[in-house]
C-alpha cells in the first residue's frame, strides 16, 4: 500500500518538493570552500552550450556547482524514468533547475530516450547547460558511459566536471553510495578544467575522452571527500554489474 502510494505522480511530487527543500537548506547552512571555480567561471563567461558531470550518488548538493545567479548558463538536468524519477525531477525543479526525462533504467523506452535527446539538442542550441551524471541511472558506480562525451562531441561543448562533499553526511549502501548531507556541515566543492572532444573524434578519441572524464570525476571526487574530512567512496570493481555490486554490499 505504501509502496504503491510513493509511486503515485502526487506522492512523488509532495516527496520531492520536500527533499528539494532540504536540499536547499543544507546548501544554505554548508560551510563551503570552492577550489578551482574559475575553471567553470571561465566557461560561465565563454557562454554557448555546455555539460556538466557530477557522479551519480553526489545529485543532492549537485545544484551548487552551477548557480545561474553568478552567471552560468540555464541548466536542464537529465533524470531517468526510473521509479524514483519523479522525486528527483520535482526536487531538481525546486532548487531551481529544469529537467529533461531520459529513457528507463534498462533502455527499454526507446522512444523516450530520442525524445529526451532531442530536447537536449535544443536547449544546447539555445545556449543552455545539460547537466548529466555519466554513471547513471543504474551504473556501475563512479563508472562513465560514453552519452555524455558523444554528446560533447555533436554540440562541440565543453564539460565542466565537479564533485562535493561535506564533513557531516548519512553515506547509503546503495549502488551509487547515495550521499545524503547533514545540516551546518563543512562543505568542499572542487571543480575540474573543462574537458573539449574534438568535432571529428573517431571511437578511439570517444573512449579516450570517456576515461579522461572518469578519471578526473574520480580525483575530483576523491579529493573533495579527503578535504572534507569525509572516507573517499571508491569506484565499483570493473566489469562488475551494479545490481549484484549493491546486493553484496
Amino acid at each position: 500500500m505504501l509502496k504503491r502510494l510513493a509511486q503515485s505522480p502526487f506522492a512523488q511530487a509532495i516527496i520531492g518538493r520536500l527533499l528539494g527543500a532540504y536540499m536547499l537548506v543544507c546548501g544554505w547552512t554548508t560551510r563551503w570552500r570552492l577550489i578551482n571555480r574559475e575553471a567553470a567561471e571561465a566557461v560561465w563567461r565563454a557562454g554557448g552550450p555546455a555539460l556538466v558531470c557530477f557522479w551519480h550518488g553526489r545529485i543532492v548538493l549537485s545544484h551548487r556547482g552551477w548557480l545561474k545567479k553568478l552567471g552560468a548558463q540555464p541548466a536542464k538536468v537529465l533524470i531517468s524514468h526510473s521509479r524514483d524519477g519523479g522525486i528527483v525531477a520535482a526536487a531538481t525543479r525546486t532548487v531551481g533547475h529544469d529537467v529533461i526525462r531520459g529513457s528507463s533504467p534498462r533502455g527499454r523506452d526507446r522512444k523516450g530516450a530520442v525524445e529526451a535527446m532531442r530536447r537536449m539538442i535544443r536547449h544546447m542550441e539555445g545556449g543552455g547547460a545539460i547537466a548529466i551524471a555519466p554513471d547513471g541511472p543504474r551504473g556501475p558506480r563512479m563508472q562513465a558511459q560514453l552519452g555524455v562525451v558523444q554528446l560533447a562531441k555533436r554540440m562541440n561543448a565543453p564539460i565542466v566536471p565537479f564533485a562535493w562533499s561535506v564533513s557531516r553526511a548519512k553515506v547509503f549502501k546503495s549502488w551509487d553510495r547515495f550521499v545524503l548531507p547533514y545540516w551546518f556541515g563543512r562543505g568542499i566543492i572542487v571543480w575540474g578544467d573543462a574537458l573539449r572532444v574534438a568535432p571529428d573524434a573517431d571511437e578511439a578519441a570517444l573512449e579516450r575522452a570517456r576515461a579522461a572524464l572518469e578519471l578526473e570525476l574520480n580525483r575530483l571526487t576523491a579529493e573533495a571527500d579527503r578535504l572534507a574530512g569525509a572516507t573517499v567512496i571508491e569506484p565499483a570493481p570493473r566489469g562488475e554489474p551494479a545490481e549484484l555490486e549493491a546486493a553484496a554490499s
